[in-house]
């Protein structure tokens, strides 16, 4: 499939963002500069082959945010250990396939 200029600039900014994102599951602070860099950027990567990946990283951010805030709370009773376990796995495993669909030149999600 060839791709346009626009795709291939949505692309290369997904892709920088991903990996933002991916090292901040280490440092934190890198996790909201990925976010954020993705939440700047989407609307410039609209009607792309690669909009959803945008979505995608957002979504994580923000799910991400939300249950962390829960298992901080619940960590009082231990139970919120496994679930910011869970938030921390999730997000692997979403950024991973976001990266992996990416570098194939593919949507996030099967149309």
């Amino acid at each position: 499939m060839m791709m346009t200029e626009r795709d291939e600039q949505a692309k290369t900014q997904a892709l920088i963002a991903y990996l933002l994102m991916v090292f901040g599951l280490f440092t934190g602070i890198f996790w909201v500069i990925g976010a954020v860099w993705a939440m700047a950027k989407a609307r410039d990567a609209k009607g792309t082959l690669f909009e959803d990946h945008y979505r995608n990283m957002i979504s994580i951010f923000w799910w991400g945010i939300g249950l962390s805030i829960v298992g901080v709370v619940l960590a009082l009773f231990v139970i919120g250990y496994f679930i910011l376990l869970g938030v921390w796995i999730w997000s692997v495993i979403k950024l991973f396939k976001g990266l992996a669909r990416l570098t194939s030149n593919l949507p996030y999600e099967n149309f």
